[in-house]
C-alpha cells in the first residue's frame, strides 16, 4: 500500500499534535505508512502546495473553514471532513485515522 498523508488543520496546530501521535501509533499498529501531520489554519495552503496530501481533516474549532476548504481542495481532488467532536475531544487517533482512511477510499 502507498504512503497515505493526513493533514489536521486546527486553529494553531498545537492542540491537534497531540491527536497526530495517538493517529501515527494507530496507523503504526496497523502496519500502514502513513505521513500525519497537523498545521495552522494559516498554513495550511502552503503545504498543500508542496506536499502530496491524500484527505484533510479539519478541528472541530474550525469547521466554519470547510466551505472555504472544499473550494480551495475540490480541483486537487483532496476528500475533506470535519472531525467527529466527541473523538477529538477523547484524542481517540484509532477512530480519526479510520475516519481519514474512509475518506480515501481504503
Amino acid at each position: 500500500m502507498a504512503k497515505k498523508t493526513i493533514m489536521l488543520v486546527c486553529s494553531a496546530g498545537m492542540s491537534t499534535s497531540l491527536l497526530v501521535t495517538k493517529m501515527q501509533k494507530a496507523a503504526d499498529e496497523k502496519g500502514l505508512d502513513t505521513d500525519i501531520f497537523a498545521v495552522s489554519a494559516s498554513e495550511a495552503d502552503s503545504h498543500l502546495e508542496n506536499k502530496d496530501v491524500n484527505v484533510l481533516l479539519l478541528g472541530p474549532q474550525v469547521r466554519f473553514m470547510k466551505g472555504d476548504f472544499e473550494k480551495r481542495l475540490a480541483p486537487k481532488g483532496i476528500p475533506l471532513e470535519v472531525i467527529n467532536m466527541a473523538d477529538y475531544g477523547m484524542m481517540n487517533g484509532e477512530k480519526v485515522l479510520a475516519q481519514a482512511l474512509s475518506l480515501i477510499g481504503e
